[in-house]
Order: structure tokens, then sequence, then C-alpha cells
């Protein structure tokens, strides 16, 4: 169990590594304090015989970037803003390692 939770801890951080590398700079929108970027975290848990990881920010613009805007947002300014994606890209990324470290993790466990 303690080789699936630190496979699970590695990969959730390099999950949140690759979206704060993907979330900013061009083609995407520019970074201007970077607190957005600092706000992503990762979260893993053993629940009962599953370890389960969570990576995500409580960033309210967190949406805008990764599906984009079109419309008027709650103050009345109009906004016709593309999607950035970077979590779903590192996502997809993170996936074909995940299983492959958890493999290994599984057959040097037995």
């Amino acid at each position: 169990m303690a080789a699936m939770h630190a496979v699970m801890r590695h990969c959730a951080q390099a999950v949140v590594e690759q979206v704060q590398h993907n979330a900013f700079g061009r083609p995407g929108p520019r970074v201007i304090t970077g607190k957005y970027r600092a706000s992503w975290h990762a979260d893993v848990q053993d629940e009962g015989p599953v370890v389960v990881a969570e990576v995500g920010t409580s960033a309210p613009q967190a949406r805008r970037p990764e599906f984009g805007f079109v419309g008027a947002d709650s103050l009345g300014r109009h906004y016709a803003q593309p999607p950035f994606p970077h979590l779903g890209p590192a996502v997809d990324q993170a996936g074909p390692v995940l299983v492959r470290e958890l493999i290994d993790a599984v057959k040097r466990s037995l």
C-alpha cells in the first residue's frame, strides 16, 4: 500500500507541475501575478484498499482558461475568451505514466 501511495503522490504532483506549466504563456494568457498557477495542489488519501489522488484549485477563474468564456460576466463585461486547456492535457499526459508506475509497484510488492 505504501508503494501505491508513493506512486500516486508522485504522479499527482507531476500533474500539478504540468498544469502549472500549461496554464499560462503563449499561446495562452500571460502570467500577471502567478497566484492562479500557485493555487494548484495535489492531495493523496488512502480510502480503505484504494489510493485516491485529487488535483485541483479553489481559484474561481479556473474554468475560464480551461474551457473559455463567451458572454457577459456578473459585472456586465463582455468577453470572447478562447479556451486554453491546461488541466485536461496534463491528465491525458499523466495517465499512461501512472498506469505504468502502478503496474511496476504491484510487481515489486508481489
